[in-house]
């Protein structure tokens, strides 16, 4: 056998304990920075975050990100029907859709629809029997449903059941919401409310883009819930098969 000298001995292993020191020093730095940024991230959330699963987290976000499209599109439709703002009784888009606003997020009824809300409201917001504000009446109807759909509540936490069958019919609702918006005429033969607009000038289908993205968000919530919900029966008939105790604490 062929003999390798101690210079080249020498060699190799310091070449070694050089390469296993580089390898050190990346993964320190890599688990450093990894701690680092993990640590800027909890600085920047909230701490009742600390009390919410994943998925509990992405229902809060989901009902923020509709709540906010519906307040877009409120924007949207008071800009195609000024008569309506007229109505409201306030001068500005802006004051009007504050008090929808505050109506949906604190649950409280909107005068013009006399206590009415979600369904209920919604019937009666886009019935030609309607004379008030059909702009803050229909959008408030619209979120006052969703937010019904998800517990009456805007935020959800480790305690909060969320049923996935009625986000799932709220995704539905939101559906029909959207055809009668751009279908429902008066006697005259004119839409309730101007949104979506098709002509030789151009078209504009904001407002069906937008209303798309909110069912959207309730179709993949209503995913995310099924199988949040589908494993803990699965975790529970598996402690059943293999006769495991469930954890109580």
């Amino acid at each position: 056998m062929a003999r390798v000298s101690p210079a080249i001995t020498t060699k190799i292993r310091r070449h070694c304990l050089l390469l296993a020191g580089l390898s050190i020093f990346f993964v320190t730095g890599c688990s450093q920075q990894q701690g680092g940024d993990i640590i800027d991230q909890m600085r920047e959330g909230k701490p009742q975050e600390f009390l919410q699963t994943s998925v509990d987290r992405m229902a809060t976000l989901t009902m923020r990100d509709n709540l906010d499209s519906l307040y877009l599109l409120m924007s949207k439709l008071y800009l195609r029907n000024p008569d309506e703002l007229k109505k409201s009784g306030f001068l500005d888009a802006r004051t009007a859709g504050k008090q929808v606003r505050m109506a949906i997020e604190l649950q409280q009824p909107l005068p013009t629809l006399g206590g009415k809300k979600d369904l209920a409201a919604l019937r009666f917001a886009m019935s030609p029997e309607f004379l008030g504000d059909r702009v803050g009446a229909f959008i408030y109807a619209v979120g006052s449903m969703l937010v019904t759909a998800h517990g009456n509540r805007l935020e959800f936490y480790m305690t909060d059941t969320i049923n996935p069958v009625f986000v799932s019919n709220a995704a539905r609702n939101i559906e029909i919401a959207t055809w009668i918006l751009s279908q429902r005429q008066n006697k005259e033969g004119q839409p309730l409310l101007f949104s979506n607009e098709i002509s030789e000038e151009g078209s504009n289908l904001s407002f069906a883009v937008e209303f798309g993205k909110i069912v959207a968000r309730l179709d993949l919530l209503t995913q995310m819930l099924d199988e949040r919900y589908r494993r803990i029966g699965l975790n529970y008939a598996q402690s059943l098969l293999f006769l495991n105790f469930l954890p109580v604490q």
